[in-house]
C-alpha cells in the first residue's frame, strides 16, 4: 500500500476535522432529519431531503478523511537535522534572480498545499524543481509564465 507524505500539521488538521464531522456535525445532521421525519410525508419534504444529502457528504469526508490518515507517512521535519538540503517539509526562501522579490514556499503534503498561504505540494513542478537542491544553489523552474531563475537563500526546518 502507497503510503503519502503528510506534515504533522496537516495530520492534526485532518485529525480536528475529523473530530469535528464525528462528534458535532453528524449528530446535529441525525437531529435534523429526526425533526425533518416527523413533519408528514417523506416524498416532498424538502428539509427531509436537504439533511439526507448533507449526512451523505458529511459520511463521505469522514471516509475520506479516514482513508487519508490511514494512507499517510506523517512527517515531522522539525526531528530532521537541517543540512541545508531541501526535503519534504522545508520551508525554503528563494530569490527571483531577474526582479530581486523573495518568497517563501513550505513544500507539503497534496491535501495541504495552498499556494495563496505559501504551502505548494510536493508534487507541484516548483517543488519537484527544489526537491534536493541546497542554500545557494541557483535553478530553472518552468512557470506557466515561462522560465524563471531563482537562488535558494535558506532552507529552514519549522
Amino acid at each position: 500500500m502507497t503510503k503519502y507524505p503528510m506534515t504533522l500539521l496537516g495530520a492534526e488538521q485532518l485529525k480536528e476535522e475529523l473530530k469535528f464531522l464525528k462528534t458535532e456535525k453528524r449528530p446535529r445532521i441525525v437531529k435534523d432529519i429526526a425533526e425533518a421525519r416527523e413533519h408528514g410525508d417523506l416524498k416532498e419534504n424538502a428539509e427531509y431531503h436537504a439533511a439526507k444529502e448533507e449526512q451523505g457528504f458529511c459520511e463521505g469526508r469522514i471516509q475520506d478523511i479516514e482513508g487519508r490518515l490511514s494512507n499517510a507517512q506523517i512527517i515531522d521535519v522539525t526531528k530532521i537535522p537541517n543540512t541545508g538540503k531541501v526535503i519534504f517539509g522545508a520551508t525554503v526562501t528563494l530569490l527571483n534572480i531577474e526582479t530581486d522579490v523573495e518568497v517563501t514556499y513550505k513544500i507539503v503534503g497534496d491535501d495541504e498545499a495552498d499556494f495563496k498561504t505559501g504551502r505548494i505540494s510536493l508534487n507541484s513542478p516548483m517543488a519537484r524543481g527544489l526537491i534536493g537542491k541546497e542554500v545557494d544553489t541557483e535553478i530553472e523552474i518552468t512557470t506557466p509564465g515561462g522560465v524563471v531563475e531563482y537562488e535558494i537563500i535558506a532552507v529552514e526546518h519549522i
